[in-house]
């Protein structure tokens, strides 16, 4: 997952996540991606477009 410098972590993201895999810490995101179904839903959320799933 790609974070863009414009991340707020405020959290949206981890609310969404169907399988608990986002962490939202003070100044950073960590995901589990070994784990993530590519559902995207975090994405959708992210109210400044912050998001980005890293295309492999």
């Amino acid at each position: 997952m790609i974070v863009k410098e414009w991340c707020m972590y405020c959290g949206e993201c981890a609310g969404v996540c169907p399988r608990n895999l986002i962490e939202v810490r003070e100044i950073s995101l960590n995901f589990n991606e070994e784990e993530c179904k590519d559902c995207r839903i975090c994405v959708k959320v992210c109210p400044v477009q912050a998001l980005e799933k890293r295309d492999d």
